[in-house]
C-alpha cells in the first residue's frame, strides 16, 4: 500500500496541485475573473491538504 501511494497516487495529487496552481495565474495573468481566481485558490487550497494527508499516510505505511 505504501508503495502505491508513494508512486502513484502521491504524484498525481502533487500534479493536480500544480494545474489548478497554473490555471489561477493564467487566470490572473490574462485578467480574468476575480470569482474564479478566488474558487481556484479554494480548490489548490483543498487539493494541498489532500496531498500532505496522502504523503503522510504514505510515510506513516512506510514506517509500520
Amino acid at each position: 500500500m505504501a508503495s502505491f501511494l508513494s508512486t502513484i497516487v502521491l504524484p498525481i495529487a502533487v500534479a493536480a496541485v500544480a494545474l489548478v496552481l497554473l490555471l489561477g495565474l493564467v487566470n490572473m495573468m490574462r485578467g480574468g475573473s476575480p470569482s474564479r481566481s478566488q474558487n481556484l485558490m479554494r480548490l489548490r487550497v483543498l487539493l494541498q491538504f489532500v496531498a500532505v494527508v496522502i504523503a503522510m499516510v504514505a510515510v506513516w505505511a512506510i514506517g509500520k
